[in-house]
């Protein structure tokens, strides 16, 4: 009855001092184990095994404090991925690398240029940054410091040391579609996940997936299943009764490369 249930219940919680709490943890892979990697291991679409990768604990993320005033501190943050602590750099994932403009766009948009000033987004230690001017600069703005660089008076220069590692890239790069790259494997991860669920779990993906595809063309249809099979057999075969179609079919379509399933299937 109540839309906004869970915040209330969150909020409650954290009032009545049972704070919720998440313990934190990492998976590490060395630059040399990401270059022998038998897939891309920067594709959001793949996963870092925990057995070959094993989660590392790092500590515990506590929320301990209700905001006093929701505008200042929640309408106005400004969470971006480009926000790290140096000795962090960028991978290329594509995904990440898409966010690491985007969201400062937004947020340039959404509270001004100057966002990052706002107290509730202020850095806890003052940091120099290559940024000034602009509306709403409520600081000093550096004062007579130069502003360009390099100039004789040995200030506004580069510091190597905090500058992000750089990236070692070699072989080819599939940068518009993945399908292209002849190497990946678009269901290794796909099939591993199904194995891993359990049965309730594999009931709930196959009934939702069926309801939700139920609108879409028969062609459609098949190239999803295809796409389970492809993944694990069994996926696909209870995919493939799901919506109604022929096993069969479905087993011939995936013989088919990826061009070929698209123009076998255009209607």
């Amino acid at each position: 009855m109540d839309r906004e249930y869970h915040g209330m219940d969150l909020f409650n919680a954290i009032e009545s001092g049972d704070y919720p709490k998440w313990t934190m943890y990492v998976q590490i892979m060395t630059e040399e184990q990401a270059k022998n990697h038998y897939e891309n291991p920067f594709d959001i679409t793949k996963i870092w095994r925990h057995a070959e990768y094993p989660l590392i604990e790092v500590g515990e993320l506590e929320l301990n404090r209700n905001p006093e005033n929701y505008f200042a501190e929640v309408e106005q943050a400004a969470f971006a991925p480009a926000h790290v602590v140096p000795g962090i750099g960028f991978s290329p994932d594509r995904f990440l690398q898409g966010r690491l403009f985007a969201y400062g766009d937004a947020q340039r948009y959404r509270l001004g240029v100057n966002h990052n000033h706002i107290p509730v987004n202020r850095a806890k230690v003052e940091v120099n940054e290559y940024h000034r001017d602009g509306a709403m600069r409520t600081d000093g703005n550096y004062g007579a410091t130069p502003a360009y660089t390099p100039n004789s008076y040995g200030v506004w220069t580069a510091q190597p040391e905090v500058s992000e590692p750089p990236l070692d890239i070699e072989g080819a790069m599939w940068r518009y579609d993945p399908k292209d790259d002849p190497t990946d494997d678009c269901f290794r991860a796909g099939g591993d996940l199904w194995r891993v669920l359990t049965e309730d779990k594999r009931q709930l993906l196959i009934q939702n997936t069926a309801d939700d595809i139920a609108p879409v063309t028969e062609n459609v249809k098949y190239r999803h299943a295809v796409h389970c099979y492809l993944a694990d057999e069994t996926y696909g075969e209870r995919m493939t009764e799901a919506l109604g179609l022929d096993l069969d079919k479905v087993k011939e379509l995936s013989k088919l490369d990826h061009k070929g399933l698209i123009e076998a299937t255009l209607k």
